[in-house]
């Protein structure tokens, strides 16, 4: 629960969050009315110098809040909302935190501001559908959902998703790379990463949330309060998150839970190894093009991880299939059915 003196720091930092965002909102207004200009508009930052997103009270009412809202939605419980598309029990919440709103998690105001881009990954253009379908595609292993697929282009689901994002960056400023953004990777250690190690910092600092066997916790719904790590209903090979300094970037300025920056750069390093060096869905590149694991491996994986690598006398990178689970995220509701 934390001190008095933390619990006093913490509402000092609300109170100067909102009134950031009321400023803005008031010099919105006036600008309207020409009673100010774009030298009065002030970009709205918290105690720590990062962006302030909108409050959920400021969704605004009509067409274009109800697809925010959806959006929303979307986001926290796509097992439920985009269930067609979604083959594993992952959630985009369970990597931008939040709600997309926590800065050093990836948040959505951070990205909404930068695309399009140009993205290594597939050597293109990228506009923010494209990388929300690679988000289903690898993260949330859209091949083993019912439609086996992403969705498709123009979706309402991307309209929604991006009406979300992009009022998350209302009053942002675009195309600057703001504070916050995406993972702080820590530098790799002089004693690189070590997945032994890692098992050590599993069991001591993460077991207690996703279990001794990496594949989270249910509540008696069923509904995923944390999310797999490994197997079957994890992210697949694809994504980035199995890349073990992307995962170490999210361990060290997110995990444990609660306790961002608890953990030395060398035991965030060490534990995304050892999470990333279990087997899961197959990269779904992979099989729809033919190739070899260690095909596969020379064309998409030079980076820092375990896929193709032997493990424990086995090598690693084919994948684990099973049913999907398509339990929901333990956050957000279902909305209706357009």
């Amino acid at each position: 629960m934390g001190t008095a003196e933390v619990t006093a720091e913490a509402d000092e930092a609300a109170a100067l969050m909102r009134s950031a965002r009321e400023a803005l909102l008031d010099t919105a207004a006036r600008m309207r009315t020409d009673e100010a200009g774009l030298a009065d508009l002030a970009i709205p930052t918290d105690a720590k110098g990062d962006f302030a997103p909108p409050l959920e009270s400021e969704i605004p009412d009509g067409p274009y809040g109800e697809s925010i809202r959806r959006g929303r939605e979307i986001f926290l419980n796509p097992g439920s909302n985009a269930a067609e598309y979604v083959g594993n029990s992952m959630a985009c919440a369970n990597c931008h935190l939040d709600a997309g709103r926590r800065a050093d998690a990836a948040p959505m105001w951070a990205a909404a501001v930068s695309y399009p881009a140009w993205r290594g990954k597939n050597e293109m253009i990228n506009t923010m559908e494209d990388r929300i379908r690679g988000c289903f595609t690898y993260s949330m292993n859209a091949a083993a959902s019912p439609a086996g697929t992403p969705p498709p282009s123009g979706d309402a689901i991307y309209k929604d998703l991006e009406a979300y994002f992009h009022w998350l960056a209302t009053g942002a400023p675009n195309g600057v790379e703001l504070p916050g953004a995406g993972y702080p990777v820590p530098e790799k250690p002089e004693a690189g990463y070590d997945r032994t190690r890692g098992a050590e910092v599993f069991e001591a600092k993460c077991a207690v949330c996703h279990g001794d066997d990496g594949q989270g916790q249910q509540d008696q719904t069923g509904r995923y309060v944390f999310p797999p790590l490994w197997g079957p209903d994890s992210y697949n090979w694809g994504a980035g998150m199995h890349r073990v300094n992307t995962a170490a970037g999210f361990i060290f300025a997110n995990m444990p839970l609660g306790q961002p920056f608890s953990l030395t750069p060398q035991e965030a390093w060490d534990v995304a190894a050892y999470i990333n060096s279990h087997e899961r869905p197959a990269d779904p590149r992979q099989p729809q093009q033919g190739l070899s694991v260690a095909e596969a491996d020379e064309k998409y994986h030079n980076h820092p991880g375990y896929y193709g690598d032997e493990v424990d006398g086995e090598v690693i990178g084919a994948g684990v299939t099973g049913d999907p689970t398509l339990t929901p995220a333990a956050t957000g509701t279902v909305i209706p059915q357009r």
